[in-house]
């Protein structure tokens, strides 16, 4: 614990000595007098309202020398990355104004809500993975790198997740070989979260769900929103008409072996409310804390009781 005004401490300290030393000699040459009582209920009366009122004047003291404790503080911090699919599928028009637009209105509005504790970065992934803003807490940058988002290619969920993990471990990461016996270890990321928004079609579901183990082994959990509607629709590629449709079993899988959630958001409406459905890591970080307000509240307590004590038991306070 610390003390702005060390000073105020130490006269508190004294004064609140000097007073409890002279409350002893008086209600010692008290005692002396002939009209001295016993002990028992009379003695708690006759010490109990003064002793709270002098308890109270050395916390009141200590309070305006301002004393700070370093106490764990929880707060939502760490690190989001948004990962945006932007395959063919996501122009798909089964959720106004279509799957990509819808998915970037939401993930502006969660921006937003998020305090300045928490960096958020962009991935986008069609085929390949690429990261379009690293983890800032510079929202403009990250609104900017949504906004630009256009769809067009294919799909790899793996490349998506694996793109994300780079982005918060530093370095590129990809999966281990076949005939490896164990994950490659990639330190611990508890307080990093993964969001996906995707409609979940993916051309390698086995290794989405291999990049997803990884994520696991580092501590990052991943948060799937579902973007379209099981029943589909057909969007235009190159001239032919292709059937797409919401993969709700992959995308509940990849949040599942992470310990995150899969979001359904088959209307704009319910992705609007997804940012409030998404649950971020609440981390303890220590900070000062000033201990003036709750010392001061203790004192004025101790001193109300004191004063109604002496209301009650001598008709006034004295």
């Amino acid at each position: 614990m610390t003390v702005l005004y060390p000073p105020l401490l130490v006269f508190g300290l004294l004064l609140s000595a000097g007073l409890i030393a002279g409350y002893v000699l008086l209600r010692r040459s008290r005692a002396n007098a002939p009209r001295a009582t016993a002990t028992g209920r009379s003695g708690l009366r006759r010490h109990l309202p003064y002793a709270l009122m002098l308890a109270a004047l050395p916390l009141l003291l200590a309070g305006l020398s301002r004393p700070q404790a370093e106490l764990p503080v929880p707060r939502v911090s760490g690190t989001v990355v948004l990962v945006f699919d932007v395959s063919n599928s996501m122009a798909a028009e089964d959720v106004a104004p279509n799957r990509l637009a819808a998915a970037q209105t939401a993930a502006n509005a969660f921006v937003e809500a998020q305090p300045d504790t928490v960096d958020i970065g962009v991935v986008m992934f069609g085929q390949g993975g690429l990261l379009t803003q690293a983890p800032t807490d510079d929202r403009r940058s990250v609104q900017a790198a949504i906004s630009r988002l256009t769809p067009s290619g294919g799909t790899s969920l793996r490349q998506a997740i694996l793109t994300a993990l780079g982005a918060i471990v530093g370095e590129p990461v990809d999966l281990p070989a076949e005939d490896a016996t164990e994950l490659p270890d990639l330190g611990y990321w508890g307080s990093a979260t993964i969001v996906v928004f995707s409609d979940g079609q993916d051309d390698a579901p086995a290794d989405a769900e291999a990049a997803a183990m990884l994520a696991a082994g580092a501590g990052v959990r991943i948060e799937t929103v579902g973007v379209g509607t099981v029943e589909g629709t057909t969007v235009e590629v190159d001239g032919y008409q292709v059937a797409t449709a919401l993969d709700e079993q992959l995308l509940t899988a990849l949040a599942a072996a992470t310990g995150g959630e899969y979001h359904p958001a088959r209307d704009a409406a319910a992705l609007h409310d997804i940012g409030d459905a998404i649950d971020l890591r609440i981390t303890t970080q220590p900070e000062l804390v000033e201990l003036t307000g709750p010392l001061a509240g203790i004192a004025l307590l101790l001193l109300t009781l004191g004063g109604l004590l002496m209301i009650r038991w001598y008709g006034r306070i004295v």
